[in-house]
């Protein structure tokens, strides 16, 4: 994990590790973007850590129906920072400054924030920035990450004569260069192995009836994984 955050994200991993010793104590674990401690806790295969094990749980909860969001926002982690040095005191104004989005607008997270610093600071200490290129092939585990909705799959057998009835409709959602998401019309057919329930599909005419979430991924180091959400 050390060479990830080092080498990909140093701001970021300043973020989730420095706490400052100027925040109230009960906000600490919460001062980060949780789209950031996704991006990096994903990158890294899930480490064991409690910034982690929130970071998954809300990666799920964006797949559990419904609406089905993007597990990943990666837009909602600025990562561009640039500050003015006579306007930051300490290192807890520096990691703040450098996760939270410019436009005087609250910070885009999931993590509530409206006890960590008055807006009137906000607006003070933020400044316009630019997010960063996420293009590079080290950024290629956002791009691996696919999500499938089966949001109705059915088969039965019909009429007099035993005629089999089949009714899908499947999307995928994908992330483009910069990590942006869309969804896109899919199948039974191209669901990965890993996922479960579907598996008698088209063989003979069993009874199936059938709604899930599917998400799949490989961190950084290309090693793969998965959840699936049934509905």
């Amino acid at each position: 994990m050390r060479h990830i955050l080092t080498k990909l994200l140093p701001s970021l991993a300043v973020a989730l590790t420095v706490t400052g010793s100027s925040l109230p104590i009960p906000a600490r674990a919460q001062t980060y973007p949780i789209d950031c401690a996704i991006l990096l806790c994903l990158s890294g295969g899930w480490p064991a850590s409690v910034p982690c094990a929130r970071a998954r749980a809300e990666f799920i909860r964006r797949i559990t129906p419904w609406p089905v969001e993007p597990p990943l926002q990666v837009w909602r982690c600025p990562m561009g920072a640039s500050y003015e040095s006579d306007q930051l005191s300490n290192n807890a104004d520096r990691s703040f400054e450098a996760l939270y989005r410019t436009n005087n607008r609250r910070p885009l997270q999931s993590l509530p924030v409206d006890d960590l610093i008055p807006s009137d600071r906000v607006r003070r200490l933020i400044q316009d920035r630019a997010d960063i290129d996420i293009s590079g092939p080290e950024f290629n585990f956002v791009r691996s990450i696919r999500v499938f909705d089966v949001r109705y799959a059915r088969q039965y057998e019909a009429g007099s004569e035993g005629d089999c009835e089949r009714y899908a409709t499947v999307v995928l959602g994908t992330y483009g260069t910069q990590g942006d998401f869309s969804w896109q019309r899919s199948s039974i057919t191209a669901l990965p192995e890993a996922h479960v329930g579907l598996e008698r599909w088209g063989q003979n005419c069993p009874g199936i009836y059938h709604r899930s979430v599917f998400v799949d991924w490989r961190d950084y180091d290309g090693n793969y994984d998965f959840e699936q959400v049934n509905y």
